[in-house]
């Protein structure tokens, strides 16, 4: 029989050459298929050198690179493993296939020796014993090195997201399939960053409850308590990111970078005259953000990053967060501007996350269109009166991560970066002409250098 190795990657430049020469050492694999899920680094490149085919995810997301491994895979036995994996034993395949080969099983799920998942302890876990319990004969649930007849992965639902995992082990028991739990050893990857838990979790749990609406012995009664444990995993996930108590946050256009990603854009596209004449002749942001949005449409997402990486970073940023990391700051990304370049932004400088709106793709096309981030909306706890601004995503980071707003720092440039600079515990105006934005700052630095950032970043 033969196996086809599907590995679902985004940014792993680092390991992923690393993880194809353990598949090539097994004399059962046919191919290997890396789905890149839309890297910006040279994953791609990495991977076509190490021997491996390459195809792009139709749609961002792990479950959904996994689904499309499958539509083009050759083998009758697939095997799914991490792209992040710094070290695999060389009998890696041979252990996952060997049974079914041997036609002892139809699915293998992985369990290897490392700290237990958050997500697994707080979530995963606590549903499953109410839900399906037959699920937690086995030690990791949410293992994604699994592997398979073809013909059975092609009968389960794959999520797109987190929740892939756990979805396809609980349709592989409702398929009546049987499923073998195989050590692989002792894994090292890399952990999930603070700011993925939360989404992550919600995935992991939408997929259980997903599957568990469709059982005839699913009440109200399971419902609420399912709601309690949610709740209180909400709680459990504050609680482990307690520790994290000092944050500084960047604007992306004229601050980490030095120009004005939607600026380059006009110049790249010829639409220069249009965008001024949307700036020129409209008041309302929310407008302004949807007609900008629109000259967009039809350039791929390839020609959009391409824009982002003819402006040049502020010179010493990558230092200066990494020296913040190391005095334990949280470090973030916050920008009006578009998530996908604010996400590309942040994985340059090494960033812990980034926040921004979402210009709307298909088939990696961009629609035109543009989601609005319900974080920047006026609520009751904003403390302008804007209907939009970056000060209640500010607010929001604070409540959620247990940060006060006195260990708070923000750097901005702009007109939008006004309230976010003064409802800061310190706001830090970065070679700014705006006069009202340098009145309100604690501090104004007027070098295209971050290096005095540390002077009160202590």
């Amino acid at each position: 029989m033969k196996v086809s190795v599907i590995l679902p990657a985004l940014n792993e430049e680092q390991t992923i050459a690393n993880v194809i020469d353990v598949c090539k050492k097994s004399s059962e694999v046919h191919e290997i298929i890396v789905v890149d899920d839309h890297s910006f680094d040279n994953t791609i490149v990495n991977a076509k050198k190490a021997g491996a085919s390459v195809i792009l995810s139709t749609k961002r997301g792990k479950g959904a690179s996994m689904r499309d491994g499958l539509l083009v895979s050759s083998g009758e036995i697939l095997t799914y493993l991490d792209a992040d994996i710094l070290k695999f034993q060389d009998d890696l395949i041979e252990n996952l296939t060997r049974p079914i080969m041997d036609d002892e099983t139809d699915f293998v799920k992985s369990t290897f020796k490392r700290q237990a998942g958050r997500v697994t302890e707080l979530v995963a876990k606590p549903l499953l014993s109410l839900l399906f319990p037959e699920a937690l004969r086995f030690s990791q649930p949410l293992s994604g090195m699994i592997a398979g007849k073809k013909s059975v992965f092609e009968k389960v639902t794959f999520e797109d997201d987190y929740g892939v995992d756990i979805g396809i082990l609980l349709d592989m028991l409702s398929l009546g399939c049987r499923i073998k739990e195989v050590s692989i050893g002792h894994i090292e990857n890399k952990m999930k960053q603070w700011q993925q838990l939360e989404p992550m979790a919600r995935e992991v749990a939408k997929a259980i409850l997903k599957r568990a609406k469709i059982l005839p012995a699913f009440t109200l009664d399971a419902l609420q308590t399912t709601s309690l444990i949610l709740d209180q995993m909400d709680l459990a996930v504050k609680e482990s990111l307690k520790t994290l108590n000092k944050m500084v946050i960047f604007d992306m256009d004229d601050t980490v970078l030095m120009g004005r990603y939607i600026y380059q854009a006009a110049e790249e596209f010829n639409f220069k005259k249009e965008l001024l004449d949307i700036i020129n002749n409209n008041k309302d942001s929310y407008l302004i953000m949807k007609m900008i949005a629109h000259l967009l449409k039809g350039l791929n997402l390839a020609q959009l990053l391409s824009v982002a990486d003819k402006i040049p970073l502020v010179p010493d940023v990558v230092e200066i967060i990494a020296e913040l990391k190391k005095r334990g700051y949280v470090v973030g990304v916050l920008s009006d501007s578009y998530h996908f370049v604010a996400e590309h932004t942040a994985h340059k400088i090494a960033a812990d996350f980034s926040i921004a709106h979402e210009l709307e793709f298909s088939q990696s096309m961009a629609t035109g269109e543009i989601k609005v981030l319900s974080y920047f909306a006026k609520n009751s706890r904003s403390k302008c009166n804007h209907n939009f601004c970056k000060s209640n995503v500010m607010l929001h980071l604070s409540e959620k991560y247990n940060i006060p707003l006195e260990n708070i720092i923000t750097l901005g440039d702009s007109e939008s970066d006004i309230c976010l600079i003064k409802y800061a515990g310190i706001g830090v105006a970065f070679c700014s002409k705006n006069n009202i934005l340098n009145s309100v700052a604690d501090m104004r630095i007027s070098q295209k250098s971050f290096l005095s950032l540390l002077d009160i970043a202590t």
